[in-house]
């Protein structure tokens, strides 16, 4: 499985926002530049992040993003879905069912069950799924380096001027 670099960006983009502790709404030039990105690519990704509700846009000279809930109210799982999706990261499509011998009684029956490969990829999934959901941008927080709060909003300061 490869998750695209959005959502690196968005869950960085969250953390920052969440370290600034400000209702200030951040501009899309100055994350970009925070974390040398692309505007236009990172904006697209932060308007995924306000549908989703996870962040909140102001239009204008003095807009830009915040978060739209506290962090500890905000999942991994949260951000994975609004950059990449619902779907299902892995979709059976019954390759089994294709042989010859798919035209008997006995493995029709066989075939009314996931076979083994679909069972084990969608427990896999759910564990995946279940981990990311269970961790915040809090936790994430709270497992920075000491130090990394304050030299956040000394970049920001410097990024914002």
């Amino acid at each position: 499985m490869r998750m695209g670099e959005g959502v690196e960006w968005g869950l960085h983009c969250c953390l920052a926002l969440a370290w600034l502790e400000d209702d200030e709404p951040v501009p899309t030039a100055t994350l970009a530049a925070w974390f040398g990105l692309p505007p236009a690519y990172l904006n697209k990704r932060l308007q995924a992040l306000v549908r989703a509700g996870i962040l909140s846009s102001t239009a204008g000279a003095r807009g830009g993003f915040r978060l739209a809930r506290p962090p500890e109210r905000i999942t991994l799982m949260d951000v994975v879905t609004a950059i990449e999706g619902r779907d299902d990261v892995f979709r059976c499509t019954e390759i089994r069912q294709r042989a010859e011998e798919a035209e008997t009684a006995e493995v029709i029956q066989e075939f009314q069950r996931p076979c083994g490969v679909a069972s084990a990829m969608r427990r896999a999934e759910l564990a995946w799924r279940r981990e990311l959901a269970g961790q915040s941008v809090a936790d994430l927080m709270a497992a920075a380096p000491p130090g990394a709060a304050d030299r956040n909003r000394r970049r920001y300061t410097r990024t914002s001027r």
